[in-house]
């Protein structure tokens, strides 16, 4: 799944990016509003985690402006202010849930999954293309019925390719959602990561789901190959 941070502590961005990361979660950090607000507006995201003090738009206007696109996306309001008063403001705004500095990964982590379970009620949890489960909430991949175990990176990886089923995603798209930042010239580490993938989820199976769609990028598909 993937998660939009706004926040423009770089080392509270840093912490908890990474803490997320570790459980296989793909974070963007956005470290002012108005890029976080056009981030929120052009992706697709299973979660916002949003400052409020914030240089430029700050975060209660990046989350009215959210709520007025009908977005529906999680917000978890992360904040050093715990005054009533704005809380009250915030939730009314539309925030789903309000967590003060300092604060505790583990909690954070708590109200993340919390959100998610709450927000997949328009989009399923568990991912499925012929015999191949995803299971975005418990993180597990099974292929007909049997568990494959799987490194973040390539859980990562292949949730993105399932969530995007028949599609074919550029090398460039993919470093992009699962590595989280740019790779110039190292477009070949999602070329090393699909043959790790094949290895687990295809080689045992006569049917091949990870295709490879030469001079573009890859797909996942259970139809017949022409």
């Amino acid at each position: 799944m993937r998660i939009l941070l706004i926040e423009d502590e770089k080392k509270v961005a840093e912490f908890v990016a990474r803490g997320l990361r570790a459980e296989r979660f793909a974070v963007d950090i956005s470290n002012n509003g108005q890029s976080g607000w056009e981030m929120a507006s052009a992706y697709n995201y299973d979660l916002l985690i949003l400052d409020l003090m914030l240089p430029g738009l700050g975060g209660t206007e990046v989350l009215k402006r959210i709520r007025r696109q009908k977005s529906q996306v999680p917000v978890l309001v992360l904040t050093a202010r715990d005054g009533t008063s704005e809380k009250v403001e915030n939730f009314e705004a539309g925030a789903d849930d309000y967590l003060t500095k300092p604060f505790a990964f583990a909690e954070l982590l708590v109200r993340v999954k919390a959100l998610l379970r709450r927000g997949t009620t328009d989009r399923s949890s568990v991912l499925r293309v012929g015999d191949l489960e995803v299971d975005r909430l418990a993180q597990q991949v099974r292929r007909a019925g049997k568990r494959i175990e799987l490194t973040s990176k390539e859980y990562s990886l292949l949730e993105y390719l399932v969530a995007n089923a028949g599609r074919v995603l550029s090398r460039t798209m993919i470093i992009e959602h699962v590595w989280d930042e740019s790779f110039e010239g190292l477009t070949n580490i999602v070329d090393v990561y699909v043959r790790h993938l094949r290895s687990k989820v295809d080689v045992l199976h006569p049917c091949k789901l990870i295709r490879t769609v030469r001079g573009v990028g890859y797909s996942v598909s259970d139809e017949p190959e022409t």
